[in-house]
């Protein structure tokens, strides 16, 4: 069993569907309810803090992920503040339509953007490891696409289309997450 230091419902079943041979249990059915303050000043930092607190209160192996999108024209903001960066009550309409007004205008060559994310693991013989993913693309001009969650809509593809106009298929064989999760699965075999 490996406890998945998440709530976020959609990182939950993304996370689920790609490590389908692993016993996964999110904190909801562990009955864990905490929150862990994502105060590191990278990605790594934080997902590793999460894993280690979550390990520390159960002893059971633990998988935590911090991701979020950096925007290379604004110096690759929001990075680590990507759901906090307007408010913690900022919904994820208002964070999208202020990120498309940041770039509104700019070429697309000037709106790309790096989705990263990454995975801590920390098991039994005390080993803590993270693996990172990026998917690399751009700000679209216009919310499209209504499956996904996040930036889905407004990360646009090489192709056109958003993350939120795939399939989940579709995106979970191409996703940071996928990309940082692979890299785990071949560490835990």
């Amino acid at each position: 069993m490996i406890i998945l230091a998440s709530n976020n419902n959609g990182k939950v079943k993304e996370i689920k569907e790609l490590l389908e041979n692993e016993d996964i249990k999110t904190l909801e059915e562990m009955n864990i309810n905490i929150d862990v303050e994502e105060d590191g000043n990278t990605f790594e930092e934080n997902a590793l803090k999460k894993a280690r607190e979550i390990y520390r209160l159960t002893n059971i192996p633990c998988i935590a992920d911090d991701s979020g999108i950096c925007i290379k024209e604004l110096n690759g903001f929001p990075g680590v503040k990507t759901k906090r960066f307007l408010g913690k009550n900022a919904s994820q309409e208002e964070r999208n339509n202020y990120l498309i007004k940041q770039l509104k205008g700019m070429p697309k060559g000037k709106r790309k953007v790096d989705f990263i994310t990454c995975i801590a693991y920390v098991n039994k013989n005390g080993e803590e490891k993270v693996f990172k993913g990026i998917l690399e693309g751009y700000i679209a001009e216009v919310p499209r696409g209504n499956n996904g969650f996040g930036f889905d809509e407004i990360f646009e593809l090489e192709d056109g289309r958003t993350l939120a106009q795939l399939s989940n298929e579709e995106k979970n064989n191409i996703s940071s997450r996928r990309i940082a999760l692979e890299k785990l699965k071949e560490n835990i075999k």
